[in-house]
């Protein structure tokens, strides 16, 4: 079970505001499945079924931090990227 610990900030350098937040701590089980506390899920508004994608961030190629985010966010960030490179283009299907 999860064990939520204080919120513990890291403040970014040379800034007041807190760009981090130690929400809770989870724990890997032997199924290699974790569980993403009540709490966490509301604050990030997630629902059952919904995807996730994982980043990895790598520090002398270890994996050092996992960000998870939405994919309906991203979808959004990617059609608008892409969508303006396909205009008035002719696509073969």
């Amino acid at each position: 079970m999860a064990k939520k610990k204080g919120n513990q900030n890291f403040e970014g350098r040379g800034s007041s505001e807190s760009c981090c937040k130690v929400e809770s701590i989870i724990t890997i089980d032997e199924r290699g499945q974790l569980i993403l506390p009540k709490e966490v899920r509301q604050k990030a508004s997630l629902e059952p079924g919904e995807k996730l994608l994982v980043v990895v961030l790598e520090k002398e190629k270890t994996a050092c931090c996992l960000a998870l985010i939405k994919v309906s966010e991203i979808e959004k960030e990617v059609e608008e990227l892409i969508s303006p490179l396909f205009k008035g283009m002719e696509l073969k299907t």
